[in-house]
């Protein structure tokens, strides 16, 4: 039957257990308790699956000695060498393994790392994982979409971009020509942290662009007050948070990438709690500011609140220094 089958080798999941994994990679279970449960290996010689079951029942079967693939069964023996990561230590381990097709029949330790098949697991690694594996902070993640809104703002309007695709999709698929140069001296998981991404991913920007990037994109804006408020680029219209009274006496919605993006404003409260979000300023001082008014006076009377918004002093304290 193995030689007839040789992809319906099977070996069992767990001691005992009912499931198998079959040399071509699926799985199959017998569906009702089973003499050959106490066999380890079979060849399965009919499976398949009705209506209403939702994997693969066993229904012929015999049992295999797996001896039988250091003798007659030889040749339905093939040898890999595996590079893999130790979830538990968090180490890359690398091993020769004696396989019948997708299973595992043996494996042995490799005390050395070819060098190539160790890069190309630790970035499989990362494809696996996904970027959050690498030591990303807020302040980069906000770079990477500042240029995502200049990039896409470009391909809208002109079909094509100066600015390189730094999304995580994008850098994903080309970590070999990116990453790959920084990772020699990466050999345990926890290394991953003391990679340099910024100095990494800042050096993908050709110049001028960094320079183009903060005059575009900047960080932050100063609002009437004189503050200078963050912008957050992770959401799409970029968000700028911002107590109302800081913005009396701007007529308009502040504007970036060169006038070509509007900023969603998120209009706070002295508590910092949203009473409006919106792009259209000038229209919220004409048909929605009056109503807020008298809803924020009631509940921060010490607080600012004139009757025109546009003649009036922006301020970050209570009152401005003259009331």
């Amino acid at each position: 039957m193995a030689f007839a089958y040789p992809d319906r080798v099977a070996r069992q999941r767990r001691d005992g257990g009912a499931e198998y994994r079959l040399a071509n990679g699926r799985a199959a279970q017998f569906g009702e308790p089973d003499a050959l449960m106490k066999e380890p290996w079979l060849v399965i010689a009919d499976l398949g699956s009705r209506q209403g079951q939702r994997e693969e029942r066993i229904y012929i079967a015999a049992a295999l000695d797996p001896q039988l693939f250091d003798t007659l069964l030889a040749e339905q023996v093939s040898q890999r060498d595996e590079l893999e990561w130790d979830e538990r230590e968090g180490v890359l381990k690398a091993e020769r393994q004696q396989r019948v097709g997708e299973l595992v029949l043996s494996r042995a330790a490799i005390p050395g790392l070819d060098e190539e098949a160790r890069f190309k697991a630790l970035v499989g690694l990362v494809r696996r994982k996904g970027m959050e594996l690498l030591p990303w902070t807020p302040d980069l993640r906000q770079w990477q979409a500042r240029v995502s809104l200049l990039r896409g703002l470009d391909l809208e309007q002109k079909g094509e971009s100066e600015w390189p695709d730094l999304s995580d999709t994008a850098l994903l698929s080309s970590l070999e020509e990116w990453l790959g140069p920084y990772l020699d001296k990466v050999s345990r998981l926890s290394h991953f942290a003391d990679l340099d991404l910024r100095s990494i991913l800042f050096g993908l920007l050709p110049w001028p662009l960094p320079a183009r990037l903060d005059e575009l994109a900047p960080k932050a804006l100063q609002v009437p007050s004189g503050s200078r408020i963050a912008i957050d680029y992770s959401e799409h219209p970029p968000v700028l948070a911002v107590r109302l009274q800081e913005l009396f006496g701007l007529a308009d919605t502040p504007r970036v990438a060169g006038g070509r993006q509007g900023v969603l404003l998120h209009l706070l409260s002295p508590a910092r709690r949203p009473v409006q979000v919106t792009q259209d300023l000038a229209s919220f001082w004409a048909n929605t500011y009056i109503q807020v008014k008298k809803d924020l006076k009631g509940r921060y009377p010490k607080h600012w609140w004139p009757d025109n918004p546009m003649e009036a002093e922006p301020t970050a304290r209570i009152k401005p220094r003259k009331q």
